[in-house]
């Protein structure tokens, strides 16, 4: 095989696996939204950090968990969970100049308490109000589970 044959078998190698992790993120991305629920939203740990920067993922809920998955990963389990009897909704505002080139437009922040580290998400105003919504409409009692028995 001459060197312009053993390029043109390389292109399109690597053709076919671009084409592959495109096509499974698509796939993966397909699976996350199927039984609905899920909406784009940026994650960002610990924002008094330098250097910290946002993610774009994907939220969804699941039971009474709240889960979020990196955007551009291959990965079928969340990266993030937010048990909804353990956080609420901190700070809500809106990206100064510098976190809005890196966040979709129009997105909100909301701050996250409860976790054992700040955790900031960005979301459409509408899925802002849906986490809301969700966080406040937990079940009766459901933010003051007794503690486990000691064993005695």
């Amino acid at each position: 095989m001459d060197v312009i044959g053993t390029v043109e078998v390389v292109l399109i190698i690597a053709f076919v696996a671009l084409l592959g992790a495109v096509g499974g993120i698509w796939l993966r991305r397909r699976w996350l939204s199927r039984a609905g629920g899920a909406f784009a939203c940026s994650y960002r740990h610990g924002n008094q950090t330098p250097g910290t920067r946002w993610v774009l993922g994907v939220a969804r809920y699941r039971g009474h968990e709240l889960q979020w998955f990196p955007a551009f990963s291959l990965s079928l389990w969340p990266s993030r969970r937010f048990d909804r009897g353990l956080v609420k909704a901190g700070e809500q505002r809106d990206p100064d100049a510098r976190e809005a080139a890196e966040l979709l437009e129009d997105q909100r922040i909301v701050g996250i308490q409860g976790t054992p580290d700040e955790v900031e998400l960005a979301m459409a105003p509408d899925s802002m109000t849906g986490l809301l919504s969700w966080l406040e409409a937990a079940p009766p009692g459901m933010r003051y589970r007794p503690s486990p028995a000691s064993p005695d």
